[in-house]
């Protein structure tokens, strides 16, 4: 349904079912990863999501308890996060790495307690 690849092109996936509970997220650990004042991700089935090439570029960090984020090793695009233990089943995927067309009709924010001070949200 959708593709994406990171900054340099190095990893290239395709999700193979519709995304859900897109999120702004801006906790510190989203502000930090992305350089950015949040990150927005979307969720599907891990078992939907394939990676077509590069997944050897791929690595991984243990950012807190069971999350483990994704990036790609070349160009440092965030990719992924999972291990949720209320939804260990799913993956959370970065959304501006879509290369497909993607219309979220609702967007959560999320951890607005850490949002950036010098971010306005109207």
């Amino acid at each position: 349904m959708y593709k994406g690849s990171c900054l340099c092109g190095a990893v290239v996936f395709d999700l193979l079912s519709e995304l859900k509970a897109t999120t702004h997220c801006h906790c510190k650990m989203c502000q930090k990863q992305h350089g950015a004042a949040f990150a927005t991700y979307a969720s599907l089935p891990k078992a939907d999501l394939r990676y077509v090439s590069g997944e050897e570029h791929l690595s991984s960090y243990n950012s807190s308890g069971n999350i483990v984020r994704k990036f790609c090793s070349v160009c440092g695009s965030s990719i992924e996060w999972s291990g949720s233990e209320k939804f260990p089943d799913w993956v959370s995927i970065a959304v501006a790495t879509l290369d497909t067309s993607f219309f979220p009709k609702n967007i959560q924010q999320a951890h607005q307690e850490s949002r950036a001070c010098w971010l306005e949200i109207s």
